[in-house]
């Protein structure tokens, strides 16, 4: 895992360079300005929504009369920011993947990987399709896992483990769209899917740290473009080396 680590130290040098800095809070700061908002119009909709969802199931009729609004009124509350949480971080790491992510591989690549052949293996539109599949089997996951939360089995780990999910999906597609072929990026993920989840969920970790959570989107773009073009740069190594 010295190449995990080796990305996340190159990430935390880099994230420090005036124009990285300039990058930085603008995706957590939009992304929660977005939610924030929208629940402040929405917030009451939510929750009476939820609330008679869960009032129409049978956990109501098992409840005592004179506990069941309470309960239930509480419950619709934690579900909806529960489900906040997943939109906001959606939102953040979509815009850092999408938007900022070309101007981090670039960053990278002049400094770090100056001889880099670029091969332009990936597409906008193949971009497009990574993202939602991405966000679509998370939001699904974090859906399907909810009443292991409610519950409280596997609730400290599962967001982590899902965070890993979304940030080695996302951010891999992109950190090497310009420089690797097709069959270098199938390459690529095959060998290494293993430590790219052990990134995405060390990287996981750090969006539930409070301030240092506004970093964690292009910190994520820079450590997982470390990763990556380090990889495709030892996979052509050894290519040349059999070649030869």
């Amino acid at each position: 895992m010295t190449d995990v680590m080796k990305a996340l130290g190159l990430a935390a040098r880099s994230i420090m360079h005036p124009k990285m800095l300039a990058l930085t809070f603008w995706p957590m700061v939009i992304a929660l300005a977005l939610w924030i908002g929208a629940a402040w119009f929405y917030w009451d909709a939510w929750t009476g929504s939820l609330s008679a969802l869960l009032t129409g199931t049978r956990i109501a009729d098992w409840l005592p009369p004179d506990v069941a609004p309470r309960l239930i009124h509480y419950s619709a509350l934690v579900l909806v920011f529960m489900l906040l949480m997943p939109v906001i971080l959606i939102t953040a790491v979509l815009l850092a993947a999408v938007i900022a992510m070309p101007i981090i591989v670039n960053f990278v690549a002049a400094r770090h990987y100056p001889q880099l052949e670029k091969k332009h293996g990936a597409t906008i539109a193949g971009s497009i399709v990574n993202a939602l599949v991405a966000i679509l089997v998370f939001a699904g996951l974090w859906i399907v896992t909810l009443p292991l939360w409610l519950t409280g089995i596997l609730a400290p780990v599962l967001p982590l483990l899902l965070s890993a999910y979304l940030n080695q999906r996302l951010f891999r597609y992109d950190a090497l769209a310009e420089h690797a072929s097709a069959p270098e990026y199938r390459s690529i993920v095959q060998t290494s899917r293993g430590r790219m989840y052990v990134l995405g969920f060390a990287l996981a970790v750090l969006y539930y740290v409070p301030l240092l959570n506004l970093l964690v989107p292009i910190l994520s773009g820079l450590a997982f473009t470390y990763f990556c073009l380090g990889e495709l740069a030892r996979l052509r190594e050894r290519q040349a080396v059999v070649r030869r």
